[in-house]
């Protein structure tokens, strides 16, 4: 196959001749999602699409995120929603609001409100089944903060990495690359989160379990009778108020030297159907991790007994089934986090995500420019000093889109036809009629 593409390194502007050689492709273009390029095969000509990846999450609750931090605003598109679910702005500012910066203290400075505008897919206050697009306008922008580091990386952040895969990149606030990308997942989790809740009585909540060296026991919150007041009432957002005080004091001692401090959050999901996930490369707890793992700063994830398992043995990590007062299977343990080979078995799904500190900080660091000169830098810019206490909605947003998904595709394979009362389960409980939602 004869191709107009010449196989040659892109690393920067087009110089004059380029056209030519990657046919329609103009300037312009860089800024678009597809990219085509004209290629012949012998007498034949045709045009071959390279569409953008990686922005977008789902199979059946398909969601998009667009937009980046110091542009003119981020969102989201969600395709695959269900009709007839109840769903105004103010459904989804309750999480936005949890999650926009400035909050307190510990938080960064940048004063956004965060408005939620629905701009389709909702009519008369209920989705129509059509693509429903949400968007947030930026209008705390600080561009010129980052003029430094439109020459030089930040040691550990996207900078450097954007440029070796695209050849170029959005230098104010780190573009895509900004935690302002997840106000779009926030939004989209929003609705998930309320399908969830209406249709099973599913709950997600997310909570600090570890701020640098302070580590809250796990025996002393109780997965159970957990509630989102507990986590809400404390800016660092963990349900303990001893704990969360020792939390508080070890990000305000980093806070003021301009460094930054990692943590872990900790989400749990009560009331989930049976069955959700898949077995081998769609297994529940894979498509959770990468969900999570997706969000930035980001380093570890764990579910159920975790790393910790590996120093048990086979009888000392086993969840005994029993049965309960309903006739119900049930497990006298939950090591296994809610899911066994793959699939939600009905216990309480627990995970554990681990946040590195925040990598722009206003110390000193040596770094190298994007012209290939060692140099110093220091940060400026609206930052957190710790990014797990507004993680905690970002993550609750991301299990909930697996959840609904999974939810979707579950019933689409196995609730198609009647199913066999001896092993399955309905997915929908009698919690739906409380919600005033027609299902």
């Amino acid at each position: 196959m004869a191709s107009s593409l010449s196989i040659k390194p892109f690393v920067g502007a087009l110089s004059s001749d380029e056209p030519s050689r990657f046919g329609s492709l103009r300037h312009s273009d860089l800024r678009s999602a597809v990219l085509r390029i004209s290629t012949t095969r012998g007498s034949r000509s045709r045009t071959l699409e390279i569409k953008a990846a990686g922005s977008t999450y789902g199979n059946f609750f398909r969601v998009t995120t667009f937009g980046e931090s110091h542009g003119g605003g981020v969102g989201c598109v969600i395709d695959g929603c269900p009709p007839r679910i109840p769903l105004t702005e103010a459904d989804l500012q309750v999480d936005l609001d949890r999650r926009r910066p400035g909050q307190s203290r510990i938080t960064t400075p940048r004063k956004e409100t965060d408005t939620a505008h629905i701009y389709s897919g909702v009519a008369e206050g209920f989705t129509t089944g059509s693509p429903i697009m949400i968007k947030v306008p930026n209008t705390d922008q600080r561009g010129k903060d980052y003029s430094e580091m439109s020459m030089a990386y930040r040691p550990s952040h996207a900078d450097a990495t954007y440029d070796f895969k695209y050849g170029t990149r959005s230098v104010e606030g780190g573009g895509r690359s900004s935690a302002r990308e997840t106000i779009g997942r926030v939004a989209a989790g929003a609705v998930a989160k309320k399908i969830l809740k209406a249709y099973s009585g599913t709950e997600i909540l997310a909570y600090v379990s570890q701020a640098h060296k302070v580590i809250l026991p796990e025996d002393l919150v109780d997965h159970e009778t957990l509630t989102l007041e507990q986590v809400e009432s404390n800016i660092a957002r963990c349900p303990h108020p001893e704990y969360a005080e020792k939390m508080i004091a070890a990000i305000d001692a980093v806070r003021v030297k301009g460094d930054s401090v990692g943590g872990v959050v900790t989400c749990i999901v009560r009331n989930l159907p049976r069955g959700l996930g898949s077995p081998v490369f769609d297994k529940l707890e894979a498509e959770l991790a990468k969900a999570a793992l997706s969000l930035p700063a980001t380093k570890g994830f764990e579910f159920g007994s975790g790393f910790a398992g590996t120093f048990l043995t086979g009888s000392e990590h086993n969840d005994e089934f029993y049965m309960d007062e309903h006739g119900r299977v049930r497990t006298r343990t939950n090591r296994s986090g809610g899911i066994q080979g793959g699939i939600s078995n009905g216990e309480i799904i627990n995970m554990r995500i681990a946040f590195k500190p925040t990598s722009t900080i206003s110390r000193k660091q040596n770094t190298v420019t994007r012209d290939k000169q060692e140099t110093e830098l220091i940060a400026r810019g609206r930052h957190d000093p710790c990014v797990v206490p507004r993680a905690v909605p970002m993550v609750e947003a991301s299990v909930a889109l697996v959840l609904i998904d999974q939810l979707l595709a579950q019933y689409a394979q196995c609730q198609l036809f009647p199913i066999n009362p001896d092993f399955q389960e309905p997915l929908q409980l009698p919690k739906v009629e409380q919600s005033g939602i027609s299902l």
